[in-house]
Parts: structure tokens; sequence; C-alpha cells
């Protein structure tokens, strides 16, 4: 079992044995006494070692094994105390409570041996997952960089963030065990971690003056189904079919990062999560509107910790091959936020790349993040969060009017050319369309369509967005009709 695992003795019941008389005993009773009296360890996951951050002024759960029946108690060095005794299995969980953030503590666990973990904080947690852009770590990958990867990793050093990086594996059953640890935010730690994780993890840490935990448990390449528990994807009242996958191990067959990446980190104490996944789902983005939800309030009933906050990122705008209009996987995204309490995203219209399905604009990915925690979790008023949301369309002297939400003083293109505007008639034949914002209002034509009932902006794999509200976040792509192509 991976984890923490500290002996205050080396086997004390051989130790309390008269060596003499053990030299007579015969080999076969020594090594079943060795082996008997060594079983005695108090384990800890990996989560709980020196160096870890819990979350701030709540109450978190403290997690291990020992021998069944045994008294395990805990002692912090802000004043709470707890304790419980294993069970049948040997396993035993216990709640504390945690203050606001202040100097690093100890935390003291006694059972069959004595475990004292140093140097914890108190502060924000959040969990980042995910597929590629959320694993991609600053140092790059696959020939494809991270801007100004160079200059942020050389002063990355701050003792206020803590780093978590859950080793990759898995599974077919929920896994109990997993690997990674703690490390503070240095330069050589930072080159290797999530490049989205690690600067959400900054600004946030340089924004709120506390410390900041950040986990990070990402795969490149994966579907949200590997990321679901079972029970969920399978359950007929979900209304989708999902295949379970392949005989043998892969990572997208159905549950089996859920349950050797996520599950065996609940419940760890976290204010929320960053979701940064939805490539690799492009051919089924119908089913993506159910699935993703589910996977939230999945995550969120497991974890028991109420609707906490889930922020994500839109996939940004790529040269795909193939017939698949990746814009119907961002509407499906843009769907649940629509309909998913709790929920916010950050667009990327703007930062894609034609060439690289991993755009290299990652800080400006992170800064998206930001706003949304800063505005709808930690309460920071005045900042606008969201880039623009199609609201509503009236049509006027043969042009389309649209309005939008999170557009409170207007729209804007920042010196960008307005494109990437279709607009169709009864025929539903789209045509490109002129646009023009005025006052900050925007209005669609085309003198193909003199009698308009539609507009579309965005609709295809790869574009520069260039639809923004006055605080430079873009819109998403979207559509005013519901048509099926």
């Amino acid at each position: 079992m991976s984890g923490r695992k500290i002996r205050s003795e080396v086997c004390p019941e051989i130790n309390r044995q008269n060596p003499i008389k053990m030299l007579r005993k015969p080999l076969f009773f020594i090594s079943v006494l060795i082996s008997t009296a060594c079983f005695a360890q108090t384990k800890l996951g990996a989560l709980f070692s020196d160096h870890m951050v819990l979350q701030r002024e709540t109450e978190v759960s403290i997690w291990g094994t020992d021998n069944p029946d045994t008294k395990i108690s805990i002692s912090t060095e802000w004043g709470e105390k707890a304790s419980a005794v294993t069970d049948a299995d040997g396993k035993w969980k216990l709640t504390v409570k945690t203050t606001d953030a202040g100097d690093p503590y100890t935390i003291e666990i006694k059972g069959s041996e004595k475990i004292v973990l140093s140097d914890v904080l108190l502060g924000e947690v959040w969990l980042c997952s995910g597929q590629s852009n959320m694993q991609m770590p600053m140092k790059g990958f696959n020939g494809q960089p991270i801007n100004n990867s160079n200059d942020i990793v050389l002063n990355s050093t701050n003792p206020q963030l803590r780093l978590f990086h859950v080793k990759r594996d898995m599974s077919d059953n929920p896994k109990e065990n997993y690997e990674g640890s703690w490390k503070q935010a240095t330069p050589e730690a930072v080159f290797n971690f999530s490049a989205v994780a690690y600067m959400y993890g900054s600004m946030l840490q340089e924004k709120l003056g506390v410390p900041v935990g950040i986990i990070n448990s990402s795969v490149g390449g994966t579907r949200v189904e590997a990321w679901t528990r079972n029970e969920v994807l399978t359950d007929p009242k979900l209304g989708v079919k999902v295949k379970m996958g392949k005989s043998e191990m892969d990572k997208n067959n159905a549950s089996v990062l859920y349950n050797a990446m996520i599950h065996p980190l609940i419940p760890y104490g976290i204010k929320g999560v960053l979701w940064y996944q939805g490539e690799s789902n492009r051919g089924n983005h119908e089913e993506y509107k159910t699935l993703f939800p589910a996977m939230i309030n999945s995550w969120r009933e497991e974890w028991g910790l109420g609707d906490f906050p889930f922020y994500y990122v839109q996939i940004a705008p790529y040269g795909y091959k193939g017939k698949i209009n990746s814009a119907y996987l961002r509407e499906a995204q843009l769907h649940s936020l629509q309909h998913t309490t709790n929920t916010g995203m950050a667009v990327t219209m703007d930062i894609g790349s034609k060439g690289s399905i991993h755009p290299p604009e990652k800080r400006e990915v992170a800064k998206r993040l930001l706003y949304l925690a800063l505005a709808k979790t930690y309460g920071y008023k005045g900042i606008l969060y969201n880039g623009p949301v199609y609201k509503a369309m009236e049509v006027k002297d043969n042009k389309v009017h649209l309005s939008f939400d999170y557009a409170p003083n207007g729209l804007f293109n920042f010196g960008k050319p307005l494109s990437d505007f279709t607009i169709a008639g009864k025929d539903r034949k789209f045509h490109p369309a002129e646009a023009k914002i005025t006052r900050g209002k925007l209005v669609v034509w085309s003198k193909e369509v003199p009698e308009p009932v539609a507009v579309r902006y965005g609709w295809s794999n790869y574009l520069v967005g260039s639809l923004f509200n006055l605080a430079g976040l873009p819109a998403s792509s979207f559509r005013t009709d519901n048509w099926e192509e």
C-alpha cells in the first residue's frame, strides 16, 4: 500500500523477547513471530503527508488503516482532537475541524504506531482533472510548448503553494490506494506539473494571500466515461447507453480512471474542481450533454460536500480532420453551463491553435478559471467572469439583432474582423453573413437571405474568435436554431 507509513519502533514485540531465547527457537517460529508482530502498521493515504494542505475553515476527513479493533487518536497543533476504533477490516476515518490559514502545523496520529505529519498548511484546496490539456506540464510535451514557460518556472518558488500529482493508474474496480506526494512549488516541481493547474493555483494564492493546495489527477486522450462511476453509467435513468469498454485494460474503458484516480481521493477536503476535457468526446456530443453533468453530480454526491464549484474549460478551436464538427461539443459544454448548478465555463475561442490540439496560451486559460473562482466562489465584486452567452434574437428590416447575457456594457471585437457568422432563412441553408457592432449591439445580415430566421457563430472546427464583452472575455460559439444536421 502506497502512502504515509512511519514506525515509532521496529517490531516492538520482537524487541521485548529475550535475544538468547530467541536464538534457541526454530527459524520457522521466528519468521512467523516476525511476520505477525510486524503486521501492526498505522497507514495513511499518500495525500496525508508532510507538506499537505487541508481545506481551511471546515471539517475535513482523515482516514487510513491499522489492525482491526485498534483505537486511533488524532491531535492537531491548532487544538483539535478526535478518536475512533478501526473496523473489522482495519479501516478508520476521523473528522477534524480546521481553522483559518496560519503558520505550518503538525498533526499527531496514534494507533499501533505514532505518525507525526509536519509542515501542514490550512488553505484552499482544488482538484484539477481531465485529459491532455489539463495534464500538459509546464515543460510542454510532444514538441508543443507553453508560452513564457521559462520565465514562469523561474519565478515559481512559493512555500505557500503545494502541488500533488496523482500517478496515472487504471482499475476495473474502485481502489483504495494511489501514488503521489505533496511538493512545495519550486522550479523543479513546477517544471513537471500541470501548467493550467499550477498557474491557477499560483494566481489564486497571490490574490487570496492564503496557502493553496492543488491536486492534479489527469490523463491525456481520455473520455468523460472513463472518469465516471460505474453505477452512474449503468443506471437506466441516465438515458444513455454507454459501452463499458474493451476486454483488455484501456484508459477509455468506462470508469477505470474514476476507480483508480478519483475514488481513492474521496472524501479529501476540497473547495472545488477544475476540469479541462472534451476533445475525446467529439464523436458523441449529444450524449455528452447528459454524461458530463452526470459525472459532475456523481462526484459531488460521492464527496458529500454539497454542490461544490465545478469550473471547466470549453475546448478550443482546432483544425480537426474528418467530418465531425467540434462546435457541437462546445455546444454540449455550453448546455452543461446552463443546466448544471454552480458551474462556470472558461471560453477559449480566441486562443486556439489550428495545428495543435494543445494551445500554448495556458496562462490565459488559468486566468479565466481564476475569474470564475474569484467572482463565484470567493465573492469578488466588480469583475466580469464569463464571456457573452447568446440570449435572444429579433429580426428587424431583414437583419438579425442579437442579445447576450454576461455583456452588461455591450460587445466589442478588439480590432478583429467580425467573421465566422452565417445566416439562414426558412430553407435552412446557411450563407456567410456580415456582422456589425454598433454601440455595443450586434447585428447580422446577408443580402442572400432577405428573410432570416437563424444565425450561427463560430460553427466550425477552427476559427479565431472575434466577439467579446468589454472585459475581453470571448463569446462561445452558438446557434439560434436547434435543427438536426
